[in-house]
């Protein structure tokens, strides 16, 4: 079993050189460098999960709900302007913790409409449409549009993905990367820190590149493996990530083969149903949350290990369970982390050779 999901907030230290520099040598750097990226004119007008939303300026007070929205508004300095919170699977990233102890948590699960507008936010900015939406459970983005308040959904839930049904929705079209990027330029754009959401789109796709690279040459199409996230009931039929998931996007990036072929977004699947895919890994979500039975890892393996049919899996006998944090399943910042993570466990299973 290997548990990656437990590792230490990365962390990069600058060093300061103070030395004598020409006139000349000035010149000449600053021709080398980057150009920075156009400023916000305002007011500016975005179309955003087929709603049109104005910004006369840059929101001063946000209320963010869903932990992925959270973390890409910490990823882009903006803790300081965060009022509230809400929506939390796990523990925020390591780096984040100073900042996230200061800021106001609304519920931990989904927080209601009097809560949400009680702190007089300008944005209200969600990682689902399930949230804020036309089903919204929080609220229509007409009821906080109503109050003069402006909102925003991460693409990753709407592109290309219809959630209509209630539940996780289903994904016409493979999520990828480019989702997340493009909330985070849409981001930056509304706040005018366009360089801050370029620096972190090239992390990002810097850390991507490397773990793709960690295992090398590996032919791993026949790899079958499956991404659970919980069941209502232990036993019962488990969350496993569709086709088109996010999960779906770590597989592909690394050469793996997911075993579903369903565009729901994280459809219940019978246990019967998978072994007959009989997964080479699998990948078990950890979390904080206990709304579900089978939220708890370790109530997942003893599960798997125990059940008749189940403790057949190729994956089981063998021990090949990857730990993984929630969020890293979602389609996030995180995402990266779930590449990460998944890159370290086909090595350390050997079955990157």
């Amino acid at each position: 079993m290997i548990d990656f999901d437990r590792r230490p907030g990365r962390f990069v230290a600058f060093s300061r050189i103070f030395a004598p520099i020409s006139a000349a040598t000035l010149v000449l750097a600053s021709l080398a460098m980057p150009a920075a990226a156009a400023s916000t004119t305002y007011p500016l007008t975005i179309t955003n999960c087929g709603q049109t939303v104005s910004f006369e300026k840059p929101p001063e007070k946000i209320v963010s709900i869903g932990q992925g929205m959270t973390e890409i508004l910490y990823s882009l300095g903006l803790a300081d302007k965060i009022a509230g919170t809400a929506v939390w699977v796990g523990p925020v990233l390591k780096q984040y913790e100073g900042e996230n102890r200061k800021i106001k948590r609304l519920a931990d699960n989904d927080p209601s409409f009097e809560s949400v507008v009680g702190e007089e936010p300008d944005l209200v900015a969600a990682e689902f449409e399930w949230h804020v939406g036309a089903q919204g459970s929080v609220g229509k983005r007409e009821q906080f549009s109503g109050l003069g308040i402006n909102t925003y959904v991460s693409p990753a839930d709407c592109v290309a993905k219809v959630n209509t049904d209630g539940g996780d929705g289903v994904r016409r079209e493979l999520f990828t990367m480019d989702l997340i990027y493009q909330e985070i330029g849409e981001l930056s754009q509304i706040f005018d820190i366009q360089d801050r959401g370029d620096a972190l789109i090239a992390d990002l796709k810097k850390r991507e590149a490397a773990a793709v690279a960690s295992i090398g040459n590996a032919k791993l199409g026949a790899l079958p493996v499956v991404f659970w996230f919980s069941s209502k009931e232990v036993a019962g039929d488990a969350f496993i990530a569709g086709k088109n998931s996010a999960p779906a996007y770590i597989l592909k990036t690394l050469g793996a083969k997911n075993v579903m072929t369903t565009e729901e977004e994280w459809p219940l699947v019978g246990w019967e149903t998978l072994s007959e895919a009989n997964p080479s890994v699998i990948v078990i979500a950890t979390m904080d949350r206990r709304r579900y039975a089978a939220d708890d890892p370790a109530v997942k393996i003893e599960f798997l290990e125990k059940d008749p049919v189940t403790s057949q899996l190729d994956a089981v006998k063998n021990r090949r369970f990857v730990l993984m944090d929630a969020q890293s399943m979602n389609p996030t910042i995180r995402t990266i982390d779930g590449i990460e993570t998944l890159a370290q466990g086909i090595k350390a299973f050997g079955l990157s050779q």
